[in-house]
């Protein structure tokens, strides 16, 4: 199975297809709204989107990692991630189970 990746230009592509806007509008557009977003993140630590799902930054501890090939002990230090938890509506329309 190959995998491919969905990129900004892809959306903007489709943002531009869909309605009509022009290409460079449509990046120009992607690009605002995850600058929105990922400033929002960081200053609110939490953003839900109605019907998509949820974006939160949980800290993650210090921990000892392993290198699976050399089985070499690492301190992996402590960090904030972003963590994505989908809606039901999200999860009901990728197991076909539209809701609408």
């Amino acid at each position: 199975m190959l995998k491919k990746n969905f990129k900004r230009k892809d959306l903007a592509e489709a943002i531009s297809k869909k309605i009509g806007l022009s290409k460079n509008f449509s990046l120009s557009f992607v690009d605002n709204f995850f600058n929105i977003l990922i400033e929002d993140i960081i200053k609110s630590k939490k953003i839900k989107i109605s019907t998509f799902g949820t974006f939160d930054v949980i800290n993650k501890r210090e921990r000892i990692g392993r290198n699976p090939k050399t089985k070499v002990e690492t301190k992996i230090t402590s960090r904030k991630v972003v963590r994505f938890k989908p809606s039901p509506i999200f999860k009901n329309k990728i197991n076909n189970k539209d809701e609408s």
